[in-house]
């Protein structure tokens, strides 16, 4: 077989259904056989709208998502998506397409060291200079990308190997001898900590997305109600535990919950589950839990006291864990601690002014309350993606979608749409910013052409409405380039064939979300939002997280 028919064979041994991605000169080969393949294959307009939306995919359905770009601008428009995925261990594999081997090196038309340029944020990545080794390092790439702690991984193909040819053998089984994750966490870690459960008083278990990635959910609403601890989640880990349980207290850090941040502050145990104590979680790290013995469990070695130091580290596998974790812990004597964290929920509740302006917490309850809590929520980045996090009750794992640890600006719609195509059974919701949905707008021609029937909400205040948050509060209310002037977005969803509904009354929204959801078709609705209203509550960058702000806009 030819190189290119070795990748579509390899694709197919992988039980790939779907890939993401946009042709060019150097990848040619691969179209050609692509072309007959029982492969589907979306066609986004843009290449990182390709990344995203095998991103999204890969986040709803588990399984490693595929891209594939040709070389140069199309190679190098799969970084951020690649970094998004890298920063959120996601499953993906990225195909490149390269010049000729005998060109690399030589500023050839459309060539760039891709290898090279992706290296930091990949798990690993390939240049492939021999067909006869493409089948095997296929096969390990979609071993490494979603093993262990999943991410993506790039093979970069030159075209004169894709018209190589050589005898097609798949490899039946993958061992590579630099890379064992380890799974099963040590017995005497996990004794350890069994002994630190017992003596807490006021334990909370903090859980990230390494809940969603190991499917350890119901170990870890087993874990909360055995030893009666309250739960926090990353952004990452929204709906890895049910946000209706009386135990949840939702997210936590700089836009999270003030009960969830004072009672991790509070605390003195921290169960940390499948979460890296990111910067927006921790704020000021000299701060941080001060009366708090800190067990921490991941797959990633690397993770562990990184950024905090931890009294029992646990290495391996969350779901196996939790599931060893649960045969032996007692429930702790806290009662007077649950009184004390529900007296906080009670005090401190999420709040905004409700009058007849819509406000977009407004308009998240709505959807929530309209689509029952059973819809797949893809956000893009800003104070849409906070508003999406604190007033959609997340029940179960996999239905929320963000970029969370590089914040990618344009990452939601891209995503709504490889996660429609790996759920086509569930109704999903893109929840938007007038800045950040024109990012990747052009999507809206991947999602009509395909009959997507993804929902998007666009919270138009006229701002870049974070980066104003901040200039407001922080730089005196000077506007410096986050006031927008937008185009129709009606007009521009109708000219894609999609349909466009504008909501500019508080007494429209509920009947615009019922229309949307009715209809069979891209929906884009444009809720015209109150233009400075606030993410609350906010800790101040390097303040410690219970020192936050609150209020109303």
């Amino acid at each position: 077989m030819t190189g290119a028919e070795i990748f579509v064979q390899s694709l197919i041994k992988e039980n790939v259904e779907v890939m993401f991605g946009y042709p060019g000169g150097v990848v040619l080969p691969i179209f050609d056989k692509l072309y007959d393949a029982k492969i589907r294959f979306i066609l986004t307009r843009h290449e990182q709208a390709a990344a995203h939306a095998a991103d999204g995919y890969a986040r709803v359905t588990g399984k490693t998502g595929v891209c594939l770009a040709t070389s140069g601008p199309g190679a190098t428009n799969l970084i951020t998506g690649i970094a998004t995925a890298y920063m959120d261990s996601i499953p993906m594999v990225a195909f490149t397409g390269q010049v000729k081997t005998t060109l690399i090196g030589n500023d050839a038309f459309q060539e760039a060291d891709v290898t090279g340029i992706t290296r930091p944020i990949t798990k690993h990545n390939y240049l492939v200079k021999d067909v006869k080794h493409l089948a095997c390092i296929i096969k390990e790439a979609f071993h490494i990308a979603s093993t262990g702690r999943p991410g993506p991984v790039l093979i970069d193909l030159p075209v004169d190997v894709q018209n190589a040819e050589h005898d097609f053998v798949y490899p039946e089984t993958c061992r590579i001898r630099s890379y064992n994750p380890t799974y099963f966490g040590h017995p005497g870690q996990i004794k350890k900590a069994v002994k630190l459960i017992a003596k807490s008083k006021r334990p909370i278990i903090y859980a990230g997305g390494g809940i969603i990635i190991s499917g350890a959910n119901n170990e870890l609403k087993e874990l909360s109600e055995k030893i009666n601890a309250p739960v926090t989640t990353t952004l990452m880990g929204l709906g890895g535990f049910d946000q209706r349980n009386n135990l949840s207290l939702g997210m936590l850090g700089m836009h999270g919950t003030a009960y969830a941040n004072y009672a991790i502050m509070e605390s003195d145990l921290i169960i940390a589950v499948g979460a890296r104590f990111d910067d927006r979680v921790t704020g000021r790290i000299d701060a941080f839990a001060p009366h708090a013995k800190i067990i921490h469990i991941d797959i990633d070695p690397s993770s562990i006291s990184k950024n905090v130091k931890v009294d029992v580290p646990i290495v391996g596998d969350a779901k196996n864990i939790l599931s060893e974790l649960n045969k032996l812990v007692n429930p702790c004597e806290s009662k007077d601690w649950l009184k004390q964290v529900f007296d906080w929920k009670e005090k401190h509740p999420l709040s905004y002014k409700n009058d007849d302006k819509i406000r977009p917490q407004f308009v998240l309850e709505k959807i929530y309350e309209l689509t029952k809590g059973d819809a797949i929520i893809t956000t893009e980045v800003g104070q849409n993606q906070m508003w999406a996090a604190q007033w959609y009750k997340y029940s179960l794992p996999r239905t929320f979608i963000s970029s969370g640890g590089l914040g990618t600006m344009g990452y939601g719609f891209p995503a709504a749409i490889g996660a429609q195509i790996g759920r086509p059974d569930k109704l999903v919701f893109d929840i938007a910013g007038d800045g950040s949905i024109q990012m990747n707008i052009q999507e809206l021609a991947t999602a009509v052409n395909n009959r997507l029937p993804v929902k998007i909400a666009i919270l138009n205040n006229g701002y870049l409405g974070m980066v104003r948050q901040w200039q407001q509060l922080f730089y005196h209310r000077r506007y410096s380039q986050t006031k927008l002037i937008n185009p129709d977005f009606v007009k521009l969803a109708e000219s894609y064939g999609a349909v466009g509904i504008r909501v500019s009354k508080k007494e429209e929204v509920a009947a615009a979300i019922k229309k949307a959801i009715s209809i069979d078709n891209t929906v884009l609705i444009d809720f015209i939002v109150e233009p400075e209203e606030n993410v609350f509550p906010m800790v101040p960058a390097g303040e410690a997280i219970n020192r936050m702000m609150g209020g109303m806009a």
